[in-house]
């Protein structure tokens, strides 16, 4: 299964995090951050300004020569979307990597009416660096870019719209800060082996940043694994009794997920919910009501809506990511930088990571 944000295929190589011309994680700014990019918008009823030649201010390290070609006006036939959301959407993107740089290098018509094509040329900052060319297509409504197979959020704030979404529905068990100002969402399957490696990622991210509401969402791909529906209603039933006690169940269930099986499933179940203190004869009658039954299934609509695809994938506040091969140093950057373009504290002590206004390409 793929991701609909990250890791995609056309824009997969400059988009995700693990690929972009030899960076750690992807993103940095140098002609997307400041929105001082290849071309201006066009005044109504004018054409586009030719913008002076643009370099590259001092790195910080040693001054690099531009490495992107020329801007050729004649290419910035569209007038939506502007340079500067092309920009403010690759720096949400890419703005947790200070070794990216890029510049808009094209915005045109296609013969779609009203469907646009922007092309983006990258690379980083270290010598002799490869300059790799992305394309993608902006859909009519300014809210979506098409990238290969995937449909993901476009805009200079691509993840508000998810990120409401989440703070209104969310309703799965949570553990941190009871603010909704900065909430990591994970969507997960308890018969899942990936998502059973993922909890010591997910209790790490607890422990690094206490000002995170962090909210198990239950995601079961019930085509995949035929318990995890129930097993996703308990825990349902366990959070309606304790909330602090489903991330005891949830243990429980995946320490035993092997047992998950048509014979020993049920007890299996029941086991993780006396585990965790409860009743399981009250809890197995409790799953079996209409009401938790559309509560688990509201729940995978919600993730689907918000565009998980797979387990297990974490939203940093919208922010959908897969919480499989992405180094935690990254994930880490990710949702530090996330939190900074979204204004809240993350809590967090130590160095700081990502950058809040990284180097741009100026005239």
């Amino acid at each position: 299964m793929k991701s609909s944000l990250l890791m995609l295929t056309g824009l997969a190589a400059a988009l995700s995090v693990t690929a972009v011309a030899g960076a750690q994680a992807g993103a940095g700014t140098a002609a997307g951050a400041a929105g001082t990019g290849a071309a201006q918008q066009a005044p109504a009823g004018g054409a586009q300004q030719q913008p002076q030649a643009l370099q590259l201010q001092n790195l910080g390290q040693t001054t690099k020569a531009d490495p992107f070609p020329p801007v050729n006006q004649k290419y910035f036939t569209a007038t939506s979307p502007s340079v500067d959301t092309v920009n403010a959407f690759l720096k949400s993107l890419w703005g947790y990597d200070s070794n990216r740089i890029w510049r808009v290098e094209a915005i045109q018509t296609t013969p779609a009416p009203s469907v646009s094509k922007v092309v983006v040329f990258v690379s980083d900052r270290s010598p002799n660096a490869k300059v790799q060319p992305t394309a993608f297509f902006v859909t009519p409504d300014g809210k979506h870019a098409i990238a290969g197979d995937a449909v993901i959020p476009f805009g200079a704030t691509p993840f508000a719209e998810i990120r409401k979404t989440l703070q209104d529905h969310a309703d799965g068990a949570t553990r941190g800060a009871t603010s909704k100002d900065f909430m990591l969402v994970e969507f997960a399957d308890l018969q899942c082996p990936h998502c059973k490696d993922a909890q010591s990622t997910m209790e790490q991210l607890v422990k690094d940043f206490p000002n995170a509401r962090v909210v198990y969402q239950s995601f079961p791909l019930v085509d995949l694994h035929p318990l995890a529906f129930k097993a996703s209603a308990y825990g349902y039933c366990v959070q309606k009794q304790k909330n602090d006690a489903y991330f005891v169940y949830a243990a429980a269930v995946f320490d035993n997920q092997a047992a998950l099986t048509p014979e020993t499933g049920d007890q299996t179940l029941k086991d993780a919910v006396t585990k965790a203190g409860l009743d399981p004869a009250a809890i197995d009658a409790c799953a079996a009501t209409p009401a938790i039954k559309d509560q688990v299934n509201a729940s995978i609509k919600l993730a689907k809506d918000v565009g998980v695809d797979q387990t297990p994938m974490i939203a940093v506040n919208g922010h959908v990511l897969p919480l499989a091969g992405i180094p935690y140093e990254t994930l880490k950057n990710v949702i530090s930088f996330q939190a900074t373009l979204d204004g809240v504290s993350t809590g967090a002590t130590g160095p700081a990571v990502g950058i809040a206004n990284p180097p741009a390409l100026k005239k």
